[in-house]
């Protein structure tokens, strides 16, 4: 699972890691929103890299998946992951599996008061899902979740699932529109990911979370 995540990056780092997605003349905007964050939580809007009208491009979502076809968004479930395994399956994911792929930076996540990181602190992405959901008076809302998968080696002591990591360099072809084919090439990147590189850090200083804050973890 992956219910606690972080992205502590400078204003300025971040940007130059995303400036092929960053719109051209809005780099003001983008930072003006940006403030590094130790944890970040289900229900709270987001940094994402999405693809949409033939072009890839940061914005923010909320975290906690509404599918466009959910008629009251107040009734029923807003899944924060999403199990790799049953992408295709799941009607709460298989159409955005299918064409709404995304990316949220990240440079650690959270498992049992342990930052799991790169071992140079570099930022990484998680691979998401995400969705438009539209009301009927026009408004729109647009949310995303994270995909795990099997635990490897590292996170298997703390958890029995971890997110996906989608490595750099790889973003376009894995937010890229495509058929059937294009999906089971995809599928290799939805394995665990090998732990060289990685460490856990661990954060004495973490308070115990309110239950209704830890409810929104199911």
């Amino acid at each position: 699972m992956c219910g606690r995540y972080c992205l502590t990056t400078s204003g300025a780092a971040l940007q130059n890691s995303l400036e092929p997605w960053i719109a051209h003349g809005a780099e003001s905007t983008w930072l003006s929103h940006y403030g590094p964050r130790v944890m970040i939580r289900p229900g709270e809007p987001v940094l994402v890299l999405r693809r949409e009208h033939m072009r890839s491009e940061m914005t923010h979502m909320l975290w906690g998946l509404l599918p466009s076809w959910v008629k009251d968004p107040s009734v029923g479930p807003r899944p924060i992951n999403a199990r790799a395994e049953t992408l295709n399956e799941k009607s709460y994911f298989r159409g955005a599996w299918r064409h709404h792929r995304c990316l949220l930076p990240s440079n650690g996540f959270w498992e049992k008061k342990q930052r799991i990181h790169r071992s140079n602190d570099e930022p990484f992405w998680l691979a998401g899902l995400w969705e438009r959901w539209i009301g009927p008076d026009g408004s729109e809302l647009e949310s995303c979740c994270v995909i795990t998968t099997r635990p490897n080696a590292l996170i298997r002591p703390l958890h029995d699932r971890m997110p996906v990591i989608i490595p750099n360099g790889l973003e376009e072809i894995w937010l890229a529109e495509g058929d059937g084919r294009h999906l089971r090439a995809l599928e290799p990147m939805l394995e665990p990911w090998e732990t060289n590189g990685w460490t856990q850090t661990p954060r004495q200083d973490l308070a115990p979370e309110p239950i209704a804050a830890q409810l929104k973890l199911f």
